[in-house]
């Protein structure tokens, strides 16, 4: 049972921790963090954005998201594969549930848990992921 309460403390801190890194993101529509843990180490961070180099303006005049925009998860993906670590059986925290393209993502680069505060207004992202045995939890902060 002490354990339950641990990692649910875990938990929370880590998506506390997700929510700042958001504050990243320059986005106006919707700010996004991630955080990828491992035995209780950060391994990766993301926030949602456009690629390295472009412009930081997520949205165009019409207030419409830009269609190059990467989401916090694809970032904090992306970024763990490039320092070589592993994100196999690993958590991801992200302030809102994963959409479908980044929910692949997850499932492909093994990671076990996702624990999220937000849902998408998607949900075929979540769908997915319960369908690959990921656990999912919502926290709500």
């Amino acid at each position: 049972m002490q354990e339950n309460n641990k990692q649910e403390q875990f938990d929370r801190h880590y998506l506390e921790m997700a929510r700042i890194w958001a504050k990243n993101s320059y986005c106006k529509k919707r700010q996004v963090g991630a955080l990828i843990v491992k035995d209780k180490m950060i391994i990766s961070d993301g926030y949602n954005g456009t690629p390295s180099g472009f412009e930081n303006d997520c949205e165009d005049e019409n207030f419409h998201t830009k269609p190059y925009v990467l989401h916090a998860e694809a970032n904090a993906i992306t970024k763990v594969a490039k320092s070589g670590n592993s994100s196999q059986d690993s958590t991801l925290y992200v302030t809102t549930s994963p959409c479908i393209e980044c929910a692949k993502l997850v499932i492909q680069a093994g990671i076990k848990r996702v624990v999220y505060c937000e849902a998408y207004h998607k949900n075929d992202g979540f769908e997915l992921l319960k369908r690959a045995g990921i656990d999912i939890k919502q926290i709500v902060l």
